[in-house]
Order: structure tokens, then sequence, then C-alpha cells
């Protein structure tokens, strides 16, 4: 079964505002693009041997998902004699998902297959509600 990670996306507005900022940054990181955070996930093999992914949610809706290529330490410059950071190795594909709601949380989340969204299907993303009114809908149990 696949693992999965789900983390908040802060500062993004938006999957197009989210897309901008790492283009930015492959440019700048030689076509490299990771997310780095404190905590080294346990489970990091599952996630890497069953191809799973990293589920950003996007103001309080789980919007999109990057595959995830590998996990690599990331010195900490101020403090030799600390614990290194993870860098969390993500695919520049930027996959838009079936928008779920999701409330905040601090840090990230593993996430099991079952339990996260399918993604949009290619003619489904200029058919699809908005996803703010297609998560209000499902939060309300009409959809």
């Amino acid at each position: 079964m696949t693992l999965n990670i789900r983390k908040l996306c802060v500062g993004a507005e938006s999957i197009q505002d989210l897309q901008q900022w790492q283009s930015g940054r492959l440019r700048q990181n030689g076509g490299k693009i990771w997310h780095t955070t404190r905590t080294w996930p346990r489970r990091f093999e599952e996630i890497l041997h069953g191809g799973g992914s990293l589920y950003w949610i996007i103001k309080g809706q789980m919007a999109v998902r990057q595959g995830i290529l590998g996990f690599e330490p990331e010195p900490q410059d101020d403090d030799p004699d600390s614990r290194p950071y993870c860098r969390i190795l993500l695919s520049p594909e930027l996959v838009a998902t079936d928008p779920w709601p999701h409330r905040p949380f601090q840090g990230w989340r593993y996430l099991k297959a079952d339990e996260s969204p399918p993604d949009l299907k290619a003619d489904a993303e200029n058919d699809a509600l908005p996803a703010s009114l297609a998560a209000e809908l499902r939060a309300l149990g009409a959809w």
C-alpha cells in the first residue's frame, strides 16, 4: 500500500501560486525542488518504495500532490552539532486532486492511499466547480 505525506502549503493562495513559486526555486536550485522539514519520516522507505506523494493543503483544501523522489539531509550552518533537517525531494510536476476540505495542523502527517483524494481527470479540470464551492458542498454532505 502506498504511503503519502500531507502538509500545509503556507503562503500559497492557489495551485498556480505554488507552481510559480516552485518554478523560481527550480531555476535557483539547478532543476531540483524540495521541501525542508525538521523531522525525518521514520517510514521513509515505505514512502519511497510505494511511490508516495506529498499532498499540499492550500487554503483549507487538500488540492494538489507532488511525487516524492527521495530524502536527503540539509545541514544547518548555524549549529554544526544539531541534527540535520530533512529535504523531501519532489517531482516538479504538480497533479491537481479532487479538492477535499482539511483542518490546519502543524508539521506534516502520514496519509494512507485509501484516505487520499483522487487525481482530477484532465477533462474534468475545465468543467469542475470552483474548488472552494466543491469543498463547501462536500462539507455540507450535498456532494
